[in-house]
């Protein structure tokens, strides 16, 4: 199963009983596991999961903490972007050049690459003590 099909296939399953917002992310660790996870909302709005976040969870469960490659798609007008949390839980697990790919439902994507989404990232560079 490619990324594409496998982040469709988990965002049927997000529960989104809220917003209505479904979105699904799939990501390939660079072991070459394919890992999902979907939004999962819960009626006090800050305890909600993104889709991203379920990923990451998944792929690390499965021993995994590199990512290659990242898929998220919603039914929206345009390509949706991971939000700034999640961005910065995916700088935890991939390099800046690795490739993130927003979509639509309706098969619209767009491309860009960690380090474009996420210019600047607070990395483990910051916590380096002399």
């Amino acid at each position: 199963m490619d990324l594409r099909e496998a982040a469709l296939a988990v965002r049927a399953r997000a529960h989104a009983p809220y917003s209505g917002f479904a979105v699904g992310a799939a990501l390939r660790g660079a072991g070459g596991g394919l890992h999902v996870g979907c939004n999962v909302e819960n009626v006090s709005y800050p305890e909600g999961t993104c889709a991203e976040a379920g990923a990451i969870a998944a792929m690390v469960a499965a021993g995994e903490t590199r990512i290659a490659e990242v898929y998220v798609v919603a039914d929206s007008p345009q390509p949706v972007s991971p939000c700034g949390g999640c961005r910065q839980r995916l700088a935890e697990f991939a390099a800046s050049d690795v490739v993130v790919v927003m979509a639509t439902t309706a098969g619209a994507e767009r491309r860009m690459t960690l380090g474009a989404l996420l210019p600047g990232a607070f990395g483990t560079a910051h916590m380096a003590t002399d």
